[in-house]
């Protein structure tokens, strides 16, 4: 008789009698290691339990609502050569269950997938007439990719009752966003707003030493966070019977794919497809990109160590941003931008604010200049500049390259499926999300701008209804976007510079945050916000903010877009105070002329 294995609770730290709030398995479950198996909360986070070994589950020691320590005996498995044998039986069974039924004529029948009647060929063989053929693995649904997009597309055409699999090159779910663009980015600014507001605190009368960074604890403290994520997604996935395949996936026909990882290469079948394959940075041809002291957007998260000196080429969000983080944590930052402002897409009265707090913050802030040359010394990076406000040639102990990203489009082998990509990698879609091959769809940054998780979430969500046979459609009216720079910056809808290129007729109400009561008490008085409206119909068309906490406000705006609402609405609908979000209404009185916390002369 096979040894049974006690799976208990790893080491939580200072973490004691904390209370089981799921339990994700059951007895009889043939689990994995690394699978979650119960979800628990204490006062400051809630975390996953994975599994230490893999095995089939004879017997649960805990229930929901127990509470829990470290090297406490949650359940009991069989080990993993008794849950190879169960594996092995269901498998033959479903095999025997689901083998193709071959058709007397020549025609295939009816249920046979696309493939199978267009004779399509697979990896391992060109398909014969009439012939139905699976891949190794087969679903309903295939998500290649598992980003934000690509997650929520899984888990929405799961609930909706398709058989998923999702696939993902690496080795965590949660794509970039997760991983090594969104969440990180965001957690490493929250570290740098305490530096800061430490720092600035002596202003109202609050002196501390120095802060001391430990970055190794920075680093372990913000993958955690990531970690906890990423693990919550594999719950999810295993919640919903969404099959994960690890590895490069990449076409092969109208619906097949192949998937490629260190265990070798396997086929998967569809009948549809979404495609949700992201982005990745643009890298400048030239450049000593082998030099591990020239930084990407991704590896400037691993803070590996803080460089005296950082030159940051690129003045747009993902920059700016990392410029906060770096000139919190020491550096001296200069900002090299081609064009003649930071952060194109902003209305340059939103950046204003912001570019004055860094222009006394940082070394240099280079505009209408390019980096010609970069040459990788002993002492850091050489780099030579030409433009307007070009500088002589200056060394840096570190770059980081942040000009954009370029879709993946032409890194899937989307081409043996018959789908369409532009000569940048873009794939084209109607409203529906699909592609010129209507059982396959797309999503995210790979469909075009914005390049941004909310927009592929939303796209997910259609693409995933539409797979599933329901009527729907995206309808976004406007899509916000937010720069977690300090003070932060967000807009949505039309923008000033917009309304006046295509000629709109608007009218604006501005609300400087020098007037807030709640944004002086902050310590903070740069912010404002800007709302436009139709001058003939007085409905919101547009709205910019900046200040702390801008990329939450601006959710009202958007909301009042889509709803159609008035500047009445937005004026008369009460608002807290003293809050940030009442400069929204007060913005509104200030266009129909109402306002009384700022002093206005009527227009003759």
């Amino acid at each position: 008789m096979t040894d049974l294995i006690e799976i208990k609770t790893p080491d939580l730290g200072e973490f004691e009698n904390v209370p089981v709030i799921e339990i994700f398995v059951q007895v009889g479950d043939v689990i994995a290691t690394d699978d979650p198996l119960i979800a628990i909360e204490s006062d400051k986070a809630t975390m996953e339990i994975p599994a230490s070994h893999s095995g089939v589950i004879k017997e649960m020691k805990i229930a929901v609502g127990d509470e829990i320590s470290s090297n406490q005996v949650l359940l009991v498995i069989e080990p993993s050569t008794a849950a190879t044998a169960v594996v092995k039986e269901f498998a033959e069974q479903f095999v025997q269950q689901s083998a193709p039924v071959k058709s007397e004529s020549a025609n295939p029948p009816d249920h046979a997938p696309d493939h199978a009647k267009s004779g399509a060929p697979t990896s391992k063989a060109a398909a014969k007439a009439g012939e139905c053929i699976n891949g190794d693995k087969h679903a309903t649904l295939v998500v290649l990719g598992s980003g934000p997009g690509g997650y929520t597309a899984a888990f929405r055409a799961a609930d909706l009752g398709l058989d998923v699999i999702l696939i993902e090159r690496y080795e965590n779910l949660g794509g970039v966003c997760l991983n090594v663009g969104c969440i990180p980015s965001k957690a490493l600014l929250h570290v740098a707003k305490v530096v800061t507001e430490s720092e600035e605190s002596k202003e109202i009368g609050l002196i501390y030493r120095p802060p001391e960074v430990n970055i190794k604890q920075t680093l372990k403290w913000k993958n955690g966070i990531v970690n906890q994520l990423t693990q919550g997604l594999v719950g999810l996935a295993k919640k919903r019977k969404v099959t994960v395949i690890h590895g490069l996936g990449q076409f092969i026909s109208p619906n097949m794919l192949e998937v490629t990882s260190d265990s070798g290469t396997e086929s998967v079948s569809f009948e549809n497809a979404i495609i949700a394959a992201g982005s990745q940075p643009i890298e400048i041809p030239g450049f000593p990109h082998d030099d591990p002291r020239l930084l990407d957007s991704t590896s400037a998260l691993e803070l590996d160590d803080i460089p005296k000196k950082l030159l940051i080429v690129g003045g747009g969000i993902i920059g700016l941003e990392m410029a906060t983080v770096y000139h919190a944590l020491g550096s001296k930052i200069s900002v090299v931008e081609m064009l003649d402002g930071l952060m194109a897409g902003a209305d340059p009265d939103l950046v204003r604010p912001l570019q004055k707090r860094i222009k006394s913050q940082y070394e240099n802030i280079w505009l209408q200049t390019k980096v010609t040359q970069m040459k990788a010394l002993k002492n850091g990076i050489k780099v030579s500049f030409e433009g307007n406000q070009a500088p002589e040639n200056e060394t840096f102990d570190k770059v980081l390259v942040s000009v954009g990203r370029t879709p993946n489009g032409n890194r899937i082998n989307a081409q043996a499926a018959g789908v369409s990509i532009s000569e940048h990698g873009f794939i084209a879609v109607n409203d529906q999300q699909q592609t010129n091959i209507p059982h396959i769809f797309a999503i995210g940054d790979i469909v075009g701008q914005p390049m941004l998780a909310h927009k592929a979430v939303h796209e997910g969500k259609v693409a995933a209804e539409v797979a599933a046979g329901l009527k729907s459609g995206f309808d976004a009216r406007v899509i916000p976007s937010v720069a977690y720079t300090d003070p932060e910056v967000a807009w949505v809808g039309v923008t000033e510079t917009e309304a006046k290129t295509q000629g709109l007729d608007y009218g604006k109400g501005v609300f400087p945050w020098a007037a807030s009561g709640r944004s002086l008490s902050q310590g903070r008085s740069e912010g404002v916000t800007k709302l436009l409206f139709d001058n003939h119909t007085h409905r919101l068309i547009g709205a910019g903010i900046t200040g702390s906490n801008a990329g939450e406000l601006i959710a009202e705006a958007a909301l009042a877009i889509e709803m159609n609402a008035d500047a009445a609405d937005i004026g008369l609908s009460i608002h807290a105070h003293p809050t940030l979000a009442e400069t929204l209404g007060l913005a509104a009185e200030a266009f129909e002329g109402t306002i009384t916390d700022l002093y206005m002369p009527k227009k003759k």
